[in-house]
């Protein structure tokens, strides 16, 4: 059941294709979602000022403000909701920008809703769990590498006392990274880890998400010491002793 113990997950669909709206409308909604709908960038920013969404699906191509620049915008206000990207079939170059500027995964034009709707999932699985007060932490790790905190159970991440922001993904491929520190891991490895789903042959995705980690983690990025790649395998981990 797509809920949390208290509601249904609020999915807002964000399309400027009326028949998309409709149809994702009525889709996730029989698959147990509350679907929000906005057409563009407004009608966006009204929604979100009245509602609180779990999960935006945005379209890349829109008049007047397009997905990228909506996804930029809500990444610098710092607002982490996770969100999925529909781009052109074929684009790349989109699908990578979309992800540099902090959304959390894509998916092309034209799609078989029963394939957005295993994203939004594989996407909400890797969110935080909202605390009960008194109960136990599902997950009460605490990972320190270097100057940085990494607690997978709070999904935080501080560098010398200061918190630092990850969006969802980035979270999910830390976490695969640090759970298996100075293990070479392919990219198929890192895809089932960090998505729960196979990795796609020419599918740059992944490496984007590395290089965004290596932009918070690493002294220089170009350069990485933590995040290594180890050619015609993958990346692997070599976290620094904690100070």
């Amino acid at each position: 059941m797509a809920q949390t113990p208290d509601r249904p997950d609020k999915i807002l669909v964000v399309d400027d294709d009326s028949r998309i709206r409709d149809l994702l409308k009525r889709y996730l909604t029989q698959e147990g979602f509350d679907v929000l709908l906005a057409e563009d960038g407004k009608s966006l920013t009204r929604v979100m000022l009245r509602e609180t969404a779990d999960l935006i699906v945005l379209d890349l191509m829109m008049p007047g403000e397009d997905g990228l620049s909506i996804c930029r915008r809500l990444r610098a206000a710092n607002d982490l909701t996770p969100i999925i990207m529909l781009t052109a079939k074929g684009e790349d170059v989109d699908r990578i920008v979309g992800l540099e500027v902090g959304a959390d995964d894509y998916l092309g034009k034209p799609f078989n809703p029963r394939e957005l709707l295993a994203r939004i999932h594989a996407v909400l699985r890797r969110r935080p769990v909202p605390e009960v007060p008194g109960a136990p932490s599902t997950e009460q790790e605490v990972v320190c590498f270097g100057t940085f905190s990494f607690d997978l159970g709070a999904r935080t991440l501080h560098k010398a006392g200061e918190p630092l922001t990850l969006t969802t993904g980035e979270f999910a491929m830390l976490k695969a990274l640090v759970r298996h520190p100075r293990t070479p891991l392919s990219r198929e490895k890192l895809a089932q880890l960090s998505r729960g789903r196979e990795f796609e042959p020419f599918d740059r995705s992944l490496d984007v998400q590395i290089s965004r980690l290596r932009k918070l983690i690493e002294t220089d990025p170009a350069n990485p010491r933590m995040i290594q790649t180890v050619w015609g395998v993958g990346y692997v981990f070599v976290p620094e002793e904690a100070v």
